[in-house]
């Protein structure tokens, strides 16, 4: 795609990271690449921090996104998993910022909204529209899917703020 942007997705997890790859020029969006980054539980939180810091940089490397976008996460009941998940958020948004990358943050409900036109949209239903939305798109896991999600809200609004800019100038 001419003019394309690549923009990464990401969806913190200290478990599991699910990160979305796609390409979106004007309103067209492209399929890339999907995956989750898996850390083990056994492992000492240090360790499992280093572990996701590192794939996320090889994956940008490998990449090479332009922008990459990050959920908000929602408060957790139980406060020890609250605040790894937390530590965990911190090095999804510290990768990306570390290659130069610019960085955006959503709710989920802001993503469900931009992906399937309500803010209470299940699971299944951002599944099934990041399937429409992103012809060939295999998300392995629903992680990846969410993924995906942040990538497509951040396009939509990507482009919402371009547009907005050249009205500015004009």
């Amino acid at each position: 795609m001419s003019g394309a942007v690549r923009i990464l997705g990401l969806d913190p997890g200290l478990t599991h990271t699910g990160w979305g790859l796609i390409e979106s020029a004007g309103s067209r969006l492209r399929f890339l690449a999907a995956g989750a980054i898996g850390t083990a539980a056994a492992e000492a939180l240090p360790a499992r921090l280093v572990a996701l810091h590192q794939a996320l940089s090889d994956l940008i490397g490998r990449w090479t996104p332009d922008e990459a976008a990050v959920e908000h996460t929602y408060v957790n009941r139980n406060p020890a998993a609250a605040l790894k998940l937390g530590q965990a958020r911190g090095v999804v948004l510290l990768a990306p910022a570390l290659a130069g990358l610019p960085v955006a943050e959503y709710q989920a409900m802001e993503v469900k909204r931009a992906v399937v036109g309500t803010g209470h949209a299940d699971k299944l239903q951002v599944q099934e529209m990041v399937r429409r939305l992103l012809p060939g798109a295999e998300a392995p896991r629903a992680d990846a899917a969410d993924a995906l999600a942040i990538a497509i809200c951040h396009a939509h609004h990507r482009g919402t703020r371009l547009a907005l800019a050249r009205l500015l100038r004009a």
